[in-house]
């Protein structure tokens, strides 16, 4: 169900995502998905819930076997996590902020979520400033894209990330 909830959201926005649509997207009733979430706010909990819980398995793989984890290996690996061309993170970066839209009680556990991203860049000197700004680029790119605000084809977005990607490398040398 939360695959389904995912795709509506992805597919038509944050709007669309009621527990009516995922009954009708999933061939049940509206007490079927009320049973499974209970509320709508429920069912974007559970949403936000699986977003985070992915993250963290891509994010430990990413990692594993590297040793210490500095700032510029976990940022190095956000990267490429968030701009794998061909991961399947559009409707849930979509049901992400379709969350925050829809129901502003979870901004707190999204903004808990940032503040771990930037826990080791808010002080330091060029390479600190250089792993804020690829972080940044990174979350201003996935939210264009995810959005439909920047239309880039694979050539393009490898450009981006190659740019990005410097950046967190360059990070390493100074």
């Amino acid at each position: 169900m939360l695959a389904i909830a995912d795709q509506i959201v992805a597919d038509r926005g944050a709007a669309a995502l009621t527990i009516d649509a995922v009954a009708k997207a999933a061939g049940i009733s509206k007490g079927g998905v009320q049973s499974c979430f209970g509320t709508k706010e429920a069912m974007i909990s559970a949403l936000l819930d699986r977003w985070v819980n992915d993250y963290a398995d891509d994010l430990n793989a990413a990692l594993e076997g590297v040793g210490e984890v500095s700032p510029e290996r976990r940022i190095a690996a956000h990267v490429a996590i968030a701009l794998d061309e061909n991961a399947d993170s559009s409707a849930r970066s979509a049901a992400l902020v379709a969350g925050l839209i829809q129901t502003p009680d979870h901004l707190g556990s999204v903004q808990s979520w940032y503040a771990e991203r930037f826990a080791d860049l808010l002080e330091g000197g060029a390479s600190a400033r250089a792993l804020r700004i690829a972080l940044l680029a990174t979350e201003g790119a996935v939210l264009l894209r995810h959005f439909g605000l920047a239309k880039l084809d694979g050539e393009q977005w490898e450009t981006l990330r190659a740019d990005i990607e410097a950046l967190v490398d360059g990070t390493a040398k100074n």
